[in-house]
């Protein structure tokens, strides 16, 4: 293997781990949030599941003696609430994963295409040094010959050095890009997933609020006359009912604060919808940009194609050299119309898929 296919498998293999090891922080990422709102939800359940101890001195307005009161009280709501509660946690924790991942895919889509593109782009000059090698091989073999001159060896070279200092460039950039891994599903599904979330979530939050609207609590214990002394305890009991006679206003606003919040979503300007927007309008322009480039690159390609015919397999000293000017650009534009195309393709596939 040369030197250069082994940077280049090294450089692959980097990127490869690098991805890896990405993947696994996004999943910590998401595991350690959804962990937080358990936490928090059950903290919060716990406390809504279990009842209240209760204990005080009460004078009646009646006149009768002090009592001491110890009990217990619960309330339905709450309870209701409970099971609200971490039902909202884990519609939050999903809205969470849906949210991070579409975030992950605007920010990074693009960097990922052109991560790939310059990958390949590797793989062209690659290939073209390897063309271009063989070119100088021969070229110096005529020279030691005495068939061609120095300079026109030079020329050669020269376009080596640049084919050398392209490949640096490339492989500076790809080191430069990051790109975590981005989720299988087209973005369109993912923004749809996640918008879906969004209500879900909320629907949760609204159900918990609706539970605000009425209550059934039961109170039980026991009282102690005081002052004088009684002897022996008295149990008690009491339920007791509330409802908001607003009830219905309030749960009419509730469900219309679900939509509100759906339709805001919809147009927010740092929200998933409008940044896909962004997004396929980005791409639309970059393929415009790739189709006009390719354009003006085959036009160079046939002009150079149209001097070789015409220089055909002339001898002369002259017509090698231009022969090889000739062969070494078409080198060189090969890297440039092959990036080109590939970006292209790469663009409209990612436009055809994701939109």
């Amino acid at each position: 293997m040369s030197r250069r296919n082994s940077n280049l498998s090294v450089l692959i293999l980097l990127m490869v781990s690098a991805g890896c090891a990405a993947a696994q922080n996004v999943q910590t990422d998401q595991q350690a949030y959804c962990v937080y709102l358990t936490e928090q939800a059950k903290a919060q359940s716990d406390l809504l599941r279990t009842p209240n101890a209760l204990a005080g001195f009460t004078q009646p307005d009646t006149g009768l003696p002090t009592q001491l009161v110890a009990g217990a009280s619960l309330s339905l709501s709450s309870l209701k609430k409970a099971g609200i509660t971490q039902d909202a946690a884990r519609k939050n924790c999903e809205l969470y994963k849906e949210s991070t991942g579409v975030q992950r895919t605007l920010q990074y889509a693009l960097p990922a295409v052109e991560k790939e593109a310059l990958t390949h782009r590797l793989a062209l000059i690659e290939e073209a040094s390897k063309s271009l090698d063989g070119l100088i091989e021969k070229t110096r073999k005529m020279v030691e010959a005495q068939n061609m001159t120095r300079p026109m060896l030079l020329a050669l070279v020269t376009n080596r050095i640049k084919l050398e200092s392209d490949r640096a460039d490339t492989e500076s950039k790809i080191a430069a890009l990051y790109v975590p891994p981005l989720a299988a599903q087209p973005l369109k599904l993912q923004v749809a997933a996640k918008q879906t979330s969004d209500v879900e979530e909320q629907k949760a939050l609204a159900r918990l609020s609706r539970q605000n609207n009425w209550d059934v609590a039961l109170t039980v214990g026991t009282h102690q006359q005081i002052n004088p002394v009684a002897e022996g305890l008295e149990p008690y009991g009491e339920v007791s009912v509330t409802y908001n006679l607003a009830s219905r206003a309030i749960d009419r606003h509730l469900d219309r604060t679900v939509d509100a919040w759906a339709n805001w979503k919809k147009v927010e300007e740092n929200d998933a919808e409008r940044g896909m927007e962004v997004l396929r309008k980005q791409v639309e322009e970059s393929i415009a940009v790739q189709q006009k480039r390719l354009k003006s690159l085959d036009r160079e390609a046939g002009e150079i194609e149209k001097n070789l015919q015409l220089v055909g397999e002339g001898e002369t000293t002259a017509a090698l050299d231009f022969r090889n000017q000739l062969a070494s650009t078409r080198l060189l534009l090969g890297i440039e119309s092959g990036d080109a195309s590939y970006r292209l393709g790469r663009l409209q596939e990612f436009l055809n898929r994701n939109f």
